[in-house]
């Protein structure tokens, strides 16, 4: 039998929770360079990067069935596990040894490009991202993209952690209604 060109959601869903191969095989396919975009804009490292978009694949094979399609989409659910994979990558203590041992020549334009111009193109958030206030803009890239905590980010612009989490809150609620 051949596997399917294509999955509804749920057909999906249902079928990695029976463990099926080629709906997993269809998953990787299909969702995996956009996790890895997502993966990358907080681990520059491209390597590293795809260590951990394994990781998170792997994650996702084992905690299919914790998903609940009530809470909100697949992919959705991905994307959380792929940055927080990413942000867990960055804080540890080995990925931070690993670069105090790397050459630091040009490491500054990288985290330059990083803030000021997150790529966000592979998966249809950036126009979205421009109609969004200046100030929710920089904080959802600061924390989505950058990897930052609320905390590092009220200690970095000098602003109230629960200003910080009001905004992050305020913009991930205008985003939701101008995605759906």
């Amino acid at each position: 039998m051949e596997p399917k060109t294509k999955y509804i959601e749920h057909e999906l869903v249902v079928l990695l929770k029976e463990q099926s191969n080629d709906a997993f095989n269809y998953l990787y396919d299909h969702y995996s360079g956009a996790l890895f975009t997502i993966i990358n804009q907080i681990v520059p490292d491209k390597d590293t990067s795809g260590d951990v978009l394994q990781e998170v694949f792997v994650n996702i094979w084992k905690k299919i069935n914790t998903y609940d399609s009530a809470k909100g989409r697949l992919f959705t659910w991905m994307l959380n596990i792929a940055r927080n994979a990413a942000i867990d990558k960055i804080r540890s203590k080995g990925y931070r040894d690993n670069q105090r041992n790397q050459p630091i020549i040009g490491s500054e334009s990288v985290g330059m490009e990083m803030s000021s111009n997150p790529v966000v193109n592979d998966v249809g958030l950036k126009k979205v991202l421009t109609t969004l206030n200046e100030e929710y803009r920089r904080l959802i890239d600061l924390s989505y993209f950058q990897g930052f905590t609320h905390e590092e980010i009220a200690k970095m612009l000098g602003i109230p952690l629960g200003t910080v989490k009001t905004r992050i809150r305020t913009a991930i609620s205008q985003l939701r209604t101008m995605i759906r």
